[in-house]
């Protein structure tokens, strides 16, 4: 059983690239074991060998969010390898919508970015509770978005009012309520929830051509993973049922 005289041992979905891949950099360098959840690998293994460049330990894990099977079968991987996980970020998402109306959005699309953002998030917390519980300081972050915010959405003086991505919005809304949901049923077991907006960020995920400069509006992916490495990095008892980014608090 982890506690504080043990590294913490760290699970990251989609961990191979982007903001998942930062975190994943930055969390080896605080003195973290971090295992990279990722579906491809070799992406998985070439993101394994550059951060353990830098020194300390990772590990992969080969997931598919969507994909019960392989989740199940990477929890039982880490139950054998550790007996334990101190951290699990959800980072795994999509995003295919591209500002349909509503009316004319495909729910098959939908379908298919709920899987991920939600479906996909759940299905990696229950099956990954009981090594969780098995930690003394354990925590889940879940990686959300601003645009997932019901209150953004519906004020007129928000920037998200004008925005139109009901499948990814209603996706990570529904992440949110997931964090809620489980922050209050396992608070008394000291499992600590919380949601995390990462912002708009250069990535593929984030829109980007990687071949091409940084377009003015999107922030570093180091801005975009801070506050997820904050979270993980800082353990705080009392920070329980957040959703927040590195600015400060957002409202569900």
């Amino acid at each position: 059983m982890a506690d504080d005289e043990h590294e913490r041992l760290t699970l990251i979905t989609g961990a191979d690239k982007g903001i998942g891949f930062q975190t994943a950099s930055a969390l080896v360098q605080r003195g973290q074991h971090v295992l990279i959840g990722a579906r491809s690998l070799a992406k998985a293994t070439a993101a394994k060998d550059q951060i353990a460049k830098q020194g300390g330990k990772v590990d992969v894990v080969l997931l598919d969010v969507t994909d019960s099977a392989t989740i199940e079968k990477a929890a039982h991987q880490v139950a054998d390898q550790f007996g334990w996980l101190d951290t699990l970020i959800n980072n795994a998402g999509i995003a295919l919508d591209n500002h349909e109306p509503a009316s004319k959005l495909s729910t098959d699309l939908m379908r298919r970015e709920f899987d991920v953002n939600f479906f996909g998030a759940v299905q990696m917390i229950q099956a990954f509770l009981p090594l969780l519980r098995r930690s003394n300081q354990a925590q889940i972050i879940n990686v959300s978005s601003n645009m997932g915010s019901l209150g953004l959405a519906a004020d007129p003086k928000s920037r998200f009012y004008a925005v139109n991505s009901l499948g990814y919005q209603a996706s990570k809304a529904a992440l949110n309520f997931a964090t809620i949901s489980f922050a209050k049923e396992l608070r008394s077991a000291g499992i600590l929830v919380n949601s995390v907006n990462p912002g708009w960020t250069a990535t593929e995920f984030g829109g980007r051509d990687l071949s091409q400069p940084t377009p003015q509006g999107m922030q570093t992916v180091e801005k975009g993973a801070k506050q997820i490495i904050k979270l993980a990095a800082d353990w705080d008892d009392t920070r329980n049922m957040t959703f927040t980014e590195d600015g400060g608090t957002l409202p569900w």
